[in-house]
């Protein structure tokens, strides 16, 4: 058996469970939507980015796997803070709960905030066709009628983003703008979620450059880690 390749940076999805982050990140890696289990601990990926090997950590959401979002966030690049786009409480729950995880990611941490299950909204008729679905032999069908009106808007993420740097006493000049940094997905459609992970990948360059410079260490171990393809349950939470 080969040797596992060792990360050069790392990226970790947190949220509240039920958002969808392990969906988001099969509909990136393996292309398909797929209903999933909540997740116990923490599961990873590797993708390869250019040169560049990008650890993906997928964090539990749930309240008894709270304290182990801080040691997946450890020296990580970049931190993609997801939400419910139909649950208020989801996005208030990254800042009152997840937030304080990211104190031990990188000091030049990148933050994405991302609101998905934007298919089940009444929005959803809008949304352009998906990379995928122009690709796909089998098209994704879209959907029809109304399901229910939008909770969280884009502007309420760019306010949180703001806070964020306001937290990370960061100014905004200095940071990616909000606008840039604030999506709306839906894993079951593939809406958004490649352009999600490409900018964030993107981005998280020249902040791998920066640290292979200074010799800054990959802090998570990932050889005590199957990888999430090997994983019997994953999660969407």
């Amino acid at each position: 058996m080969g040797r596992m390749k060792k990360p050069d940076g790392k990226v970790v999805l947190l949220g509240d469970m039920n958002v969808g982050k392990t969906s988001l990140l099969h509909r990136y890696m393996e292309r398909r939507f797929q209903d999933t289990v909540s997740t116990v601990g923490g599961a990873f990926y590797l993708k390869q980015w250019g040169p560049y090997n990008v650890s993906i950590w997928d964090t539990a959401g749930r309240e008894q796997f709270h304290g182990l979002g801080s040691m997946y966030c450890r020296g990580a690049a970049a931190v993609i803070l997801t939400y419910d786009v139909n649950n208020v409480q989801s996005l208030i729950e990254l800042e009152d709960r997840f937030l304080a995880l990211t104190d031990s990611a990188s000091t030049d941490c990148i933050f994405a905030i991302v609101g998905n299950k934007v298919d089940l909204t009444d929005e959803c008729a809008l949304l352009p066709e998906t990379e995928d679905e122009s690709r796909s032999k089998k098209p994704i069908t879209s959907c029809i009628t109304a399901k229910a009106q939008k909770q969280v808007h884009v502007e309420d993420a760019v306010a949180l983003y703001k806070r964020i740097l306001k937290y990370k006493l960061l100014d905004e000049k200095d940071a990616p703008a909000a606008e840039k940094m604030c999506f709306e997905t839906s894993a079951k459609t593939g809406y958004k979620v490649d352009y999600l992970f490409e900018t964030v990948f993107d981005m998280v360059v020249p902040l791998i450059l920066q640290h292979r410079a200074e010799g800054l260490p990959q802090t998570v171990d990932i050889s005590i880690y199957k990888p999430a393809k090997q994983a019997k349950s994953g999660c969407c939470a």
